[in-house]
């Protein structure tokens, strides 16, 4: 985990979360590049096109057009050169029985959107900060969903 700059990809089919995900980054300053697709046919064709350059984090909306997240995961996951692809759920959903799936399933991390930007910044920083701290390692069950 040493790279200088790390390569995000967010799916999400709402611009305006890519917006605030993008102005979160920047007012951040972190060491990231961002690249987004709209639904989960665009990023399972990109990743699946990218594999010799895969992004260091995926972070994934689960209600998208055409493929939503939990079936992208699934998918991710079955794929041998995607499999250790570092995902985390970022979705408006917090039901604890989808958070338990998206772990079962193979999910580094789970984000609820925050609806407030501040509170956005927050959970994106604490994330990027866990996750090079615990470098790229799945938590316990317990620390699986990232708080602002």
């Amino acid at each position: 985990m040493n790279k200088q700059i790390y390569n995000l990809l967010l799916a999400d089919d709402d611009e305006d979360d890519c917006i605030f995900f993008k102005e979160a980054l920047d007012d951040l300053s972190a060491p990231v590049t961002l690249m987004t697709v709209n639904d989960g046919v665009e990023l399972m064709d990109h990743l699946t096109v990218a594999v010799s350059d895969l992004p260091d984090l995926l972070f994934l909306d689960l209600n998208m057009p055409r493929k939503n997240g939990h079936e992208c995961l699934t998918e991710i996951k079955k794929i041998d050169e995607l499999k250790n692809l570092p995902v985390i759920i970022f979705s408006t959903s917090l039901d604890s029985e989808i958070v338990n799936t998206m772990y079962d399933k193979g999910a580094l991390y789970y984000i609820r959107k925050p609806g407030d930007f501040y509170k956005l910044k927050q959970v994106i920083g604490n994330a990027l900060k866990v996750i090079c701290e615990n470098n790229f390692k799945k938590p316990e069950r317990e620390n699986f969903i990232l708080q602002p």
